[in-house]
């Protein structure tokens, strides 16, 4: 029997929860969606608070939490909307520092316990950096507890003057796609290569928004050693961005084999039609993509930055950020090596076993509850 159920055994109501989410990455949303799920089904009321379109992509309400739509900005309304929100809440949840600030804001003379979630690390440069620095220290200390996606991200916590910094459990929360035998799965793979264009060649694949923090000009250099390869491999690309323009210019004036194909809601399934997938960017916590792709078993090759090399252990080739012939290379090495890409495979799928399971995650947050509120 979980704390919850037995502190509702008592007859004593139970514990009322706001988790709070900004935008949302796609790691974050769901990593809240299975959240809402388990603290649910352990008796425990949850509102998620998150702008209209996460509650249409991620359906927190079918996993029996109730969604209020409240935009991600840090308008007045918005906090005040916020604000309504927590009047009954036990403790608040907030996942990113956007999402963190305005709870803070919205708790403001409360008394309620907060915790934040801090999935990832902003991106800044000149004055922005500046303004970006004192976000985090306005909400490292105005947590009860920060969860840190990485032990970077912990770190980072404590020198922003976070009072309780852990690292968080966070499970692999990507939507499985449906489960096939052998012979189905090998022909979901043709057809999606085929729709990609690499029938008779090797397929690369990126995934992520086009911003410049994730690397892929670094990429796209790489794609110049690949073009003496016979067949030269296909790089996709899925995602948007304000990179676009900027990418598909020198695609086309290089005569680069890359494809931009967009945002895509059918990572999960794109991933495995892939020989080598792809992170180059210039950090990460804990990565989506890199998670997506050892759990289906698809060779890694990623930057060496923040929290990859906890997340991946020795499953994943491992290169600096920025050094476009160490990719290039790496990427060669595992195309023309069957061993080492089945190696690959089976210690991708060993470590994706090892990561926290949602059980876990759950128990880990209800702890952390209980210690705040002494609800149990």
């Amino acid at each position: 029997m979980s704390h919850v159920s037995s502190h509702s055994a008592h007859g004593q109501p139970p514990l009322r929860t706001v988790q709070v989410l900004g935008g949302g990455s796609a790691g974050s949303s769901a990593h809240v969606r299975s959240l809402a799920a388990g603290l649910v089904a352990r008796g425990v009321r949850v509102t998620v608070c998150a702008p209209l379109e996460a509650e249409r992509a991620y359906g927190f309400g079918d996993v029996g939490a109730h969604h209020l739509a409240v935009p991600r900005s840090s308008d007045p309304a918005s906090v005040a909307a916020l604000r309504v929100a927590c009047a009954d809440a036990d403790l608040v949840h907030a996942h990113g520092l956007h999402a963190a600030l305005r709870a803070s804001l919205a708790l403001h003379g409360r008394g309620v316990p907060l915790v934040v979630t801090w999935h990832t690390r902003g991106y800044a440069e000149g004055a922005r950096a500046h303004l970006l620095r004192l976000l985090e220290r306005r909400v490292a200390r105005a947590a009860s507890v920060v969860l840190g996606t990485s032990s970077e991200l912990v770190d980072r916590a404590r020198e922003r003057g976070a009072r309780d910094a852990r690292l968080a459990a966070v499970s692999f929360p990507a939507r499985r796609p449906e489960r096939r035998d052998a012979e189905d799965a090998e022909r979901a793979r043709s057809k999606i290569r085929a729709e990609l264009g690499a029938v008779d060649r090797p397929l690369l694949m990126a995934v992520g928004s086009l911003q410049r923090h994730r690397g892929y000009d670094v990429l796209l250099d790489a794609a110049h050693a690949w073009l003496g390869l016979d067949p030269a491999p296909l790089l996709v690309i899925a995602g948007e961005g304000p990179e676009r323009a900027a990418l598909q210019r020198r695609i086309e004036t290089e005569g680069l084999p890359v494809r931009l194909v967009g945002r895509r809601d059918d990572v999960a399934e794109l991933l495995p039609a892939a020989d080598v997938a792809l992170l180059p960017s210039s950090w990460e916590s804990r990565s989506l993509l890199a998670q997506e792709a050892l759990h289906a078993g698809v060779p890694l090759v990623a930057t060496e930055v923040g929290g990859i090399p906890e997340l991946v252990g020795n499953a994943a080739e491992l290169v600096p950020y920025g050094d476009a012939p160490a990719l290039a290379r790496a990427v060669e090495r595992i195309l023309s090596d069957p061993a080492r890409r089945a190696e690959l495979r089976d210690r991708g799928r060993a470590q994706a076993a090892s990561w926290p399971t949602e059980d876990a995650t759950i128990a880990q947050v209800l702890s952390v509850y209980d210690e705040l509120t002494g609800a149990f």
